[in-house]
C-alpha cells in the first residue's frame, strides 16, 4: 500500500532514490522546492530550516536516516525564504511560505496532521502554521520573532505538545525570549543545549534525534 501510495505522489515527476530517502522539486503554492521524503504509516515529520540552510540538513545530521530505520514518514522541504534552497521564487512572506507547507503536507501525506520542526525563521513558519492549521505537535529551535502579538494571542489554543530548543551560545535569539515563549506556550518544555550556537541541533545532533523522538512518541 505504501509503494501504491509512493508511485501516486511521483508519478510524472523527476526523481531520483537517496537509499529509502525519495527526492524530488514538489510544486506547491506556485514555488518549485526541492525536497527529501520519506513515506510510511503513521504521523508525518515536516522539517522546516533556518534562513542560512537547506532541507538537507535533517540528512546531513543523520536523522533522516534514524527515521527511515524507524518506519516514521517525513519531509524535508527545501522553503522560499532559505538564502540557500532550491525554491523559487524566493518570498519571506509568512502567508506564502504556509501556502508551500500546506501545500506540499497535502502533495505528500494527504490529511494526515503532522509533527513540525521549525529552526529560527522555519520556526516563526511552523507556529503560523499551526495557528491555521491542525498539527499533532512542534519542536522548535531557536524560532524567531515567536512573540509577536498576533502568534501570541493564538498560544492559548494549542492543545499539542511542543519542545524549544536553545543553545547556550545563541547570539541571535535571547534566553529570555525562549522561556518567555515556554511560559506562553500550554504543553510546552524549554531544553537548553549547553556550549551550542543558534543552530543548536547542528552542535548536538544525537542529543537533538533524542529530544525530537521523544517528542514524537508523546505527539502519536
Amino acid at each position: 500500500m505504501v509503494f501504491a501510495l509512493q508511485l501516486n505522489v511521483i508519478r510524472g515527476c523527476a526523481y531520483r532514490k537517496r537509499g529509502d530517502c525519495l527526492e524530488k522539486t514538489l510544486n506547491a503554492g506556485n514555488h518549485k522546492c526541492h525536497s527529501l521524503y520519506h513515506v510510511a504509516s503513521g504521523v508525518p515529520i515536516v522539517f522546516l530550516h533556518g534562513f542560512s540552510y537547506t532541507g538537507d540538513i535533517w540528512q546531513r545530521i543523520g536523522i533522516t536516516e534514524v527515521l527511515i530505520e524507524k518506519h516514521i514518514p517525513f519531509l524535508a522541504l527545501d522553503m522560499p525564504y532559505g538564502m540557500k534552497s532550491q525554491c523559487q521564487p524566493k518570498t519571506r512572506s509568512p502567508e506564502q511560505n504556509i501556502a508551500v507547507v500546506n501545500e506540499a503536507v497535502k502533495t505528500i501525506f494527504g490529511s494526515a496532521e503532522p509533527v513540525l520542526v521549525g529552526a529560527s525563521i522555519g520556526g516563526n513558519i511552523a507556529v503560523r502554521y499551526a495557528t491555521r492549521f491542525p498539527i499533532k505537535g512542534l519542536l522548535l529551535i531557536a524560532p524567531g520573532k515567536a512573540l509577536e502579538p498576533d502568534l501570541v494571542q493564538s498560544y492559548a489554543k494549542f492543545k499539542f505538545p511542543t519542545t524549544i530548543i536553545w543553545g547556550s551560545r545563541d547570539n541571535i535569539v535571547a534566553s529570555e525570549d525562549m522561556r518567555t515563549l515556554a511560559d506562553k506556550l500550554p504543553h510546552s518544555k524549554l531544553v537548553v543545549y549547553d556550549e551550542a550556537s543558534h543552530s543548536a541541533y547542528k552542535d548536538h545532533p544525537d542529543r537533538f534525534k533524542h529530544d525530537l523522538l521523544e517528542l514524537y512518541a508523546n505527539a502519536e
